[in-house]
């Protein structure tokens, strides 16, 4: 078996908006102001092993993006451990895993006041991965095997198409020599053109790198073409886990099956559009049970007093959902 790498241990992520001065002074006097408490990730268990790619799908505000952070320590957990090889990654604290991440917009995630040459070597420069005398080869090479020509590097993004943008995001990532990379949305923003280009290039660079992929991504097509296996979240939970193939044909939990049946087909005609009944409840005040009964065609009274748990259905599927027991 493949081994592990990044590991989800019943991990928990809440943000809490606390009280201002006037806040704290108006509660005082007696009105009703109380901490806002954002639930976006609630005791996700789930492992990537070395060499797999990993679709994470979900509708947007279910926790993805927050996830992804998580795994490469840019947040720490309220509860439960993330873990790299079997050792904890820390949010700002101690060795950090080869772990890296491609952000969503290549337009905000590059500073603006930075040429290239300085977004793409500063990591590398500053951690002693490179000499200072060989930065601007280093960053020369990186921009080649992106697809960019080399004497791009004293450009500033401003100068670059959002397809070249994304491109220089994932030099930047690969600057560092990650065995790992966390793609958040990572072509959402792109032409389909383009789109299929970034997508080929990440997967000529797995295997040119021997790279491992968590790819969070609303665009269930995409996730299809690329992973190995899916994670499907809803409001902060899984709700399944199962290889591509078996997910697509037979998904197994009723939100699954809803995100699925709306996938456009050709060989679907004349089809209506019937969207998922409701809408996503506020991860301020998630529902009690299964966070999907309110919306489920299938709900029952169990549902809503009991959350199921996430189990084995199958091999290498598992599912949460009260119907499979």
């Amino acid at each position: 078996m493949a081994e592990v790498l990044l590991e989800f241990r019943d991990v928990s992520k809440r943000f809490v908006k606390r009280l201002d001065v006037v806040e704290r002074l108006a509660s005082k006097l007696g009105a009703q102001v109380t901490e806002h408490t954002v639930h976006a990730v609630d005791r996700v268990s789930f492992a990537v092993t070395q060499g797999e790619v990993v679709g994470l799908v979900g509708e947007s505000g279910c926790g993805k993006s927050t996830l992804g952070r998580l795994g490469c320590g840019l947040h720490g957990p309220s509860e439960g451990e993330v873990l790299y090889r079997g050792v904890s990654v820390t949010a700002g604290g101690g060795r950090q895993p080869p772990i890296q991440m491609i952000f969503q917009d290549p337009f905000a995630s590059l500073n603006p006041r930075m040429r290239i040459s300085e977004i793409v070597g500063e990591a590398p420069r500053v951690h002693g991965l490179v000499p200072r005398a060989q930065v601007a080869g280093y960053v020369a090479d990186l921009l080649r095997r992106v697809g960019l020509d080399a004497g791009y590097a004293r450009r500033y993004p401003h100068q670059f198409s959002g397809g070249q943008r994304a491109r220089i995001g994932i030099a930047r990532a690969l600057a560092v020599k990650p065995e790992f990379l966390i793609c958040d949305e990572a072509v959402a923003a792109l032409d389909v053109s383009i789109q299929a280009q970034v997508l080929n290039l990440f997967m000529d660079l797995r295997e040119q790198l021997g790279l491992t992929y968590l790819f969070i991504s609303h665009d269930l097509g995409v996730v299809r073409h690329l992973s190995n296996r899916v994670v499907v979240m809803y409001l902060g939970r899984v709700v399944e886990i199962a290889p591509t193939q078996p997910l697509f044909e037979s998904p197994n939990h009723p939100y699954t099956q809803a995100l699925l049946a709306e996938v456009p087909r050709i060989d679907r005609k004349r089809r209506t559009f019937v969207p998922i009944r409701g809408e996503i409840p506020s991860p301020l005040a998630p529902p009690p049970g299964c966070h999907f009964h309110p919306r489920c065609p299938q709900a029952m009274g169990r549902c809503a007093a009991e959350a199921p748990p996430l189990r084995q259905i199958a091999a290498g599927r598992w599912s949460a959902c009260h119907l499979n027991g």
